[in-house]
């Protein structure tokens, strides 16, 4: 089995705050390196009442802090909503506090709707069609001679390692040309995944930090000791992206019995196509899904997420997952 990591993004349910969120995703982050997950990443997201992750930075040193080995890292960070040389102070600050440990996920979508970006950035002038330009800038920034005559300090000759995030071909595009790893978001919106991983891998340049392609996915896992119990799991995530798509997010909902057979068929659709990259079940039935993603896509590592309510089920969640992993189940 391949390596599996895990992206978290900071629930908030329903019933509980950002304090209660900040302490569960620690909690995870130590099972999950108790149970040899690869890597933790956290979300950026903004005015979100079920995401608790928006000072992304602060909370990857809050994880990082209380564990030990496993990498921490952002997954990601919406580089239009910053300065590069903000974001290399950041991470070159985390690098030195935590070395050989952090990661930096890179994305260019706002990761919230236009009001908060322009709250954000004070002003639009920040375009996402400088992302290219950003990311070699952040680069720099990390290098050990940097072009530029500005330095980050912490950060100058740390090479912070860079991921491209997406879920289109334009990441795929400039993590191959830069090369870089690719993180593809098929977790949420899956259309252009293979579309996207075939051309990264064709286009792909080496560079000082990789020498050939390396493709991580984004994969739903709702793991449970019995497929009913996963499926009835799986409701809240349903709930939420229904409530997000529909122009009302809120926080993370309790699972809710009945709930697919409750949606309309407009509804029902757009939830199997932006889940269709998941597995949910009993260990057996989570060990044929993830077998069959792995062999049709052939991601080097899987990215896993889990929004599941009860926090007990979420952990025993990754706890089944890692088991289908070694092979145990």
């Amino acid at each position: 089995m391949i390596p599996l990591s895990v992206l978290d993004l900071a629930p908030i349910a329903e019933g509980s705050d950002a304090s209660d969120s900040f302490r569960n995703s620690l909690e995870l982050a130590q099972h999950a390196e108790r149970w040899d997950y690869q890597r933790f990443w956290l979300a950026e997201h903004h005015g979100m009442p079920g995401i608790a992750s928006a000072a992304t930075a602060v909370l990857i040193g809050h994880v990082a802090a209380g564990t030990s080995r496993i990498r921490v890292g952002a997954g990601g960070i919406m580089l239009p909503n910053h300065s590069p040389l903000v974001i290399a102070e950041q991470f070159g600050t985390l690098a030195s506090l935590f070395p050989g440990r952090i990661d930096l996920g890179l994305g260019r979508a706002p990761g919230s709707d236009q009001l908060t970006a322009r709250a954000l950035r004070r002003n639009l002038g920040s375009d996402a069609d400088e992302f290219p330009q950003d990311v070699v800038e952040l680069q720099d920034y990390f290098s050990d001679q940097p072009r530029q005559q500005v330095r980050a300090v912490p950060g100058t000759g740390l090479k912070v390692p860079l991921w491209i995030l997406g879920s289109s071909l334009f990441g795929a595009q400039l993590a191959a040309a830069l090369g870089l790893p690719y993180a593809f978001a098929s977790h949420f919106a899956p259309q252009q995944m293979m579309q996207a991983v075939a051309l990264y891998r064709a286009t792909f340049k080496p560079s000082a930090q990789l020498d050939k392609p390396y493709v991580m996915l984004g994969f739903n896992v709702f793991a449970a000791d019995t497929d009913d119990q996963a499926r009835l799991l799986a409701t809240s995530m349903q709930q939420a992206f229904v409530n997000l798509r529909t122009g009302r997010p809120g926080k993370l909902q309790p699972p809710k019995p009945g709930y697919l057979e409750s949606l309309g068929p407009q509804e029902a659709a757009m939830l199997e196509q932006v889940l269709s990259c998941s597995a949910i079940g009993s260990p057996a039935t989570v060990k044929h899904s993830l077998d069959a993603f792995i062999a049709r896509t052939g991601a080097d590592e899987l990215m896993v997420t889990s929004q599941i309510f009860d926090h007990q089920a979420r952990l025993h969640c990754y706890e089944i997952t890692a088991a289908v992993r070694d092979g145990r189940v």
